[in-house]
């Protein structure tokens, strides 16, 4: 009879436990931390080292400098509970030749490379109700972030860049807020297939509330510091069977440290397939792993290059898979 007892209290105590709270997931500016792009979605979002390809300023700040071409990416992701979240970018990479160069194929001495561009979040179909509970109309929130990124690549082997970014939250009628923010990130390159970086993301933003516009003057001031976010990244391809391999770590002043991983593989001549795994929290076992996969196919039009890319991955609270489908064009 007591060892019954105590079987019972143990299952009542392991199945009624709460999770535990991870504080990063509610902090400001998580609509950023997503993941956005169907390639990066697809690979785990460990992209801070990857620097072929359709690259993101975004996951580092040194990236542009490797970007072929002038190269503009559209995204829209397809998301549960009336969510969106939406994404545009233009990236283009400078070269600096040596006057002293006479050569028929002239190498850079040097590249520079700007990005700049729009993450657009929100929620639609929020009912409004009075205090009767009969709805009046409906709400939406609206979180955006415009960032400008410039970048430089000092030899074959180092970059290093930067961010500036600028958050604009619009929460409900005359309620707004605004925050600036800092990323620094740095590539390099240990052999040609082979490179590391490290990323500092959100230095100093913060969200500055002031209620006084809806409350007179019972209104309040108040900040709410987004998270100081630190990266370690690696990316490897493997010549033999032409697979891409990438690894991220990632921390920051909210106490979390996580890993993701992803992987692409060229199947055809352009046709890509790809696969990660997003989310694998170290310091708390109740955070869910997030798998995801998906594809791009390339084609030549003329000079141009156009491309369709497809990222899937599963989210921890909601009732579907997060889709993102993006249109890829170099010119």
């Amino acid at each position: 009879m007591r060892n019954s007892l105590a079987i019972l209290i143990l299952l009542s105590v392991s199945l009624g436990a709460q999770p535990k709270f991870e504080s990063t997931n509610v902090a400001p500016g998580e609509f950023s931390r997503m993941g956005f792009l169907p390639r990066g979605v697809a690979m785990g979002n460990a992209m801070s080292a990857v620097n072929t390809g359709s690259v993101s300023a975004f996951y580092n700040p040194a990236l542009p400098v490797f970007q072929d071409g002038n190269d503009f990416q559209a995204a829209y992701t397809f998301m549960s509970m009336d969510r969106h979240l939406n994404y545009l970018n233009f990236s283009r990479r400078f070269d600096f030749y040596s006057s002293k160069d006479t050569s028929t194929v002239k190498k850079p001495i040097s590249s520079a490379g700007v990005s700049f561009g729009i993450i657009n979040a929100g929620v639609s179909n929020i009912d409004e109700r009075n205090d009767d509970g009969i709805k009046t109309g409906d709400l939406s929130t609206s979180e955006n972030l415009f960032f400008l990124s410039f970048a430089n690549r000092f030899s074959k082997k180092f970059a290093i860049g930067v961010t500036a970014k600028l958050y604009y939250y619009k929460l409900y009628e005359s309620m707004s807020a605004t925050g600036m923010g800092l990323d620094i990130g740095c590539v390099y390159s240990i052999q040609d297939n082979l490179r590391v970086s490290f990323v500092m993301a959100d230095l100093n933003a913060k969200y500055k509330w002031d209620s006084s516009s809806l409350y007179g003057t019972d209104g309040t001031i108040t900040s709410n510091n987004f998270p100081e976010t630190k990266k370690l990244g690696v990316s490897y391809f493997e010549n033999t069977y032409g697979i891409l391999f990438a690894g991220e770590l990632e921390f920051n002043n909210y106490g979390r440290k996580l890993v993701r991983f992803g992987a692409e593989y060229q199947i055809y001549e352009n046709l890509y397939l790809r696969g990660g795994l997003d989310n694998i929290v170290l310091n708390n076992s109740d955070e869910i792993i997030q798998p995801s996969g998906g594809f791009a196919y390339f084609t030549k039009v003329g000079n141009y290059t156009l491309g369709v890319e497809y990222g899937v991955v599963a989210e921890q609270y909601s009732e579907g898979m997060r889709h993102t489908a993006g249109l890829h064009f170099i010119f």
